[in-house]
């Protein structure tokens, strides 16, 4: 038989990166012991957060501790929410947005290279890439930049 529904729901919670890592911290009356009210949807978890620190009579620093959060926590999603609606509560995505050693000019010059020596591979042009810029790359990071600049050269399909 198929997992139990909140198994389910936790499950695309964390796939979909909505997972509340804090929800064990979670106190308000509100998610404790309800089927509706989930501490491990950290999008509801914020948004009923910031509902009660609106209509409540608790502090901030109340209203963040009931929710398993600081203060700062509080008024970042309360800022973010306020310029973004909802979506503003939605966790962003950690860690480097995109390639940030491979510049425009680092894989001018990997496609350079490859023009000028087609049997080069990645791990020749990595030692190349660390030879020019004094940098260490991985190989496969040539490769990924390399296909996106492939994929940014292609004809449209017709």
């Amino acid at each position: 038989m198929d997992a139990d529904p909140p198994a389910r729901r936790r499950a695309a919670l964390e796939r979909q990166g909505l997972l509340n890592p804090a929800a064990s911290s979670v106190r308000d009356p509100l998610f404790v012991g309800s089927e509706f009210f989930d501490p491990a949807d950290i999008v509801q978890v914020r948004y009923e957060m910031l509902r009660a620190g609106r209509v409540g009579e608790r502090s901030v620093t109340e209203t963040a501790t009931a929710f398993g959060v600081s203060r700062a926590t509080y008024y970042q999603a309360l800022a973010a929410f306020s310029e973004e609606g909802i979506a503003g509560l939605i966790p962003e995505k950690r860690g480097p947005r995109g390639a940030h050693k491979l510049t425009d000019e680092v894989v001018d010059f990997v496609a350079g290279e490859l023009a000028q020596h087609p049997g080069l591979d990645s791990q020749a042009m990595a030692d190349a890439v660390a030879d020019r810029f004094g940098m260490r790359v991985h190989r496969r990071s040539v490769e990924r930049a390399i296909a996106r600049r492939g994929k940014k050269n292609r004809a449209p399909k017709a």
